[in-house]
């Protein structure tokens, strides 16, 4: 549901420029605004998670993310349509950080790549789905109908989540076996919800490890950004395809993206685990190979065909899809006791500043150049930075001591 949300601005370019007059560097902008916020909410978010658990949180953030698709529909200007995103990044804030301490919450270590991956891959197979049908209810109802009906499913998704997620302490569906086995296999155990609890915001700042994990994160945020803004817009400038096939091809690395990172960042390294590797080596590799196969973003500056764009692309997707489930298995995985919400909020916000940056950068780049070249050499410089964050900052995956 978020990402039905966040690549509905990137098919609506034309429609948005015909009705504003909206300029390639201030849809660069537009679609960064998103992340000013969201960036800014992430450190007040894992503390509100911590403070008062995923299903409250969840509840109100969902109900804002509905009022801002609504918002954006019925926006009379640019003004509007920015406090519109800026609401949305709000309410999507606490989203990943709540995964992340759930997850944590529910599934032993050695079944929590799969948990990850399933909901990280959720928001690919949402991109590839997402930008052909709200490309084609654009192309037949307009753009403020695209909105409404993200504003829409927005409100579903609320009834569902309100109806079936709790705590396990608070299941009654849960039997004790299933609490033994969860217990057995080292879930994140679950304190009386109090905001003195846990490591200080101080106390993580001091770790290099939170320092690598934030690098990584920033520069995979960076360049899927990038693509997830860019991307439709890309494809019809730069290798002049029409709005209909642009949206259409754009979700071909979108779903080569959800099979990586479901079979490689879910249930290869869990299953690697499962077979006696060593946990931390696996997930380790996993980061670096798949952050490095990102950089075959490179390729894609020198397409000069939709295929080879397309190849390149999926290739690069790809890596980071594989790499991903496992970054963000990491906080409920190094955080001491009670600080997966403030873990999962310094690394997310490290991860939008690159969000931030990647829809303006581009903008002005393409704008200027009147092509990407430049855009994806950026990206791939990077990414480089990241893949030494991981290597050298966040080295072995194992806990932060407590403080």
């Amino acid at each position: 549901m978020n990402f039905f949300d966040r690549v509905n601005l990137s098919v609506s370019q034309d429609a948005l420029h015909a009705s504003f007059g909206l300029s390639m560097i201030a849809f660069g902008y537009l679609s960064s605004a998103y992340s000013w916020t969201y960036a800014l909410m992430q450190i007040p978010a894992g503390v509100l998670l911590d403070r008062w658990g995923v299903r409250r949180v969840g509840c109100i953030s969902t109900l804002l993310w509905s009022v801002a698709s609504f918002g954006a529909a019925v926006s009379s200007g640019i003004a509007g349509f920015f406090g519109a995103r800026f609401l949305l990044g709000v309410g999507e804030s606490p989203t990943f950080p709540a995964n992340a301490k759930a997850i944590g919450y529910w599934f032993p270590e050695s079944e929590r790549s799969l948990a990850t991956a399933i909901t990280d891959a959720a928001a690919k197979f949402s991109t590839a789905i997402g930008v052909p049908f709200l490309g084609l209810l654009l192309l037949r109802f307009g753009w403020r109908w695209s909105f409404a009906a993200t504003g829409l499913i927005s409100l579903f998704y609320f009834l569902l989540f309100y109806r079936t997620y709790y705590n396990p302490s608070a299941d009654q569906a849960l039997s004790d076996e299933e609490r033994q086995f969860m217990m057995q296999g080292q879930v994140q155990p679950e304190g009386a919800v109090n905001a003195t609890r846990g490591a200080s915001l101080g106390y993580l700042l001091r770790q290099p490890k939170v320092y690598g994990l934030g690098l990584g994160w920033g520069a995979y945020n960076y360049c899927f950004y990038l693509l997830l803004t860019w991307l439709p817009s890309y494809l019809s400038f730069s290798l002049h395809v029409d709005l209909l096939h642009s949206v259409l091809y754009t979700s071909v690395p979108w779903l080569f993206a959800t099979l990586t990172d479901l079979v490689v960042g879910g249930w290869l390294v869990d299953a690697c685990i499962r077979r006696g590797c060593d946990a931390s080596r696996v997930r380790q590799t996993v980061l670096v190979v798949g952050t490095g196969f990102g950089l075959g973003i490179l390729g894609a500056a020198r397409a000069h065909s939709p295929l080879t764009a397309l190849i390149w692309i999926s290739l690069s997707l790809g890596g980071l899809a594989a790499a991903a489930p496992v970054a963000w298995t990491v906080p409920s995985l190094i955080a001491p006791r009670e600080s997966v919400g403030r873990l999962g909020g310094i690394a997310n916000f490290c991860g939008q500043l690159g969000a931030v940056s990647a829809p303006i950068v581009t903008g002005y780049v393409a704008s200027i150049t009147h092509a990407f070249t430049s855009a994806f050499v950026a990206a791939t410089a990077i990414l480089l930075l990241g893949i030494a964050g991981y290597i050298f900052l966040l080295s072995r995956i194992e806990p932060i001591p407590e403080p």
